[in-house]
């Protein structure tokens, strides 16, 4: 069972975000927050698997709380979900911390989808939004030669689509295979390229 605090000063996108998560037999909501300072506190005392975390709220704002809650317990999880994808909200997410980006436009696929990485350990993004961190990484230096390692055909496949910022459900009608598929392969890539999550898997993909 994953433990999730949902975050959000809108009592709607909470209630939503509830019964979104309510329906699914191995999420449960532990708690609600409609502000940074109240995330903060709930993080503290409940230590939910996972905080889905809004930006943009009255008093303390969630870049600021994420930073508290992770520097209260470094191995919390921190998903941020809102409408505001730009740079400017972006990488001081990012940067405090947060395991991933999602854009509230996004289908509850793929923010359930979301939830469960985050809650595993990986790191989920929005397409656009990695696509321009993986054009961002591209253009800063590297330290090295990648290390090349052994792909099968439909693996190579999948990484360049990856390198596009394709997520799974794109990929799988691009090549004609499930979305199961594209993640059992996405998982083999991770873990041959030693890549942690996507991003660093499409700048491999880039030779970065």
């Amino acid at each position: 069972m994953i433990r999730v605090l949902l975050v959000d000063d809108q009592h709607l996108i909470r209630a939503g975000l509830r019964m979104l998560c309510d329906a699914q037999p191995d999420l449960e909501v532990v708690g609600e927050a409609d502000n940074g300072r109240d995330a903060v506190s709930l993080a503290e005392r409940l230590t939910p698997d996972l905080t889905v975390m809004d930006l943009r709220m009255p008093g303390l704002d969630g870049i600021t709380a994420t930073g508290r809650i992770l520097a209260a317990r470094p191995a919390a999880r921190v998903l941020v979900l809102t409408t505001f994808g730009d740079d400017d909200h972006l990488y001081p997410a990012l940067n405090a911390g947060a395991c991933g980006f999602l854009l509230k436009d996004a289908s509850p696929e793929d923010l359930l989808d979301g939830i469960r990485r985050a809650a595993a350990g990986d790191s989920p993004f929005s397409q656009d939004v990695l696509r321009r961190l993986v054009r961002r990484a591209i253009q800063a230096p590297t330290e090295g030669p990648r290390t090349a390692v052994a792909l099968t055909a439909r693996e190579r496949d999948v990484l360049a689509l990856v390198a596009e910022g394709l997520g799974n459900t794109e990929i799988g009608e691009r090549l004609h295979i499930g979305v199961t598929t594209v993640k059992t392969h996405v998982t083999s890539l991770m873990t041959k390229t030693g890549s942690p999550n996507r991003v660093r898997l499409a700048l491999y993909a880039h030779g970065a």
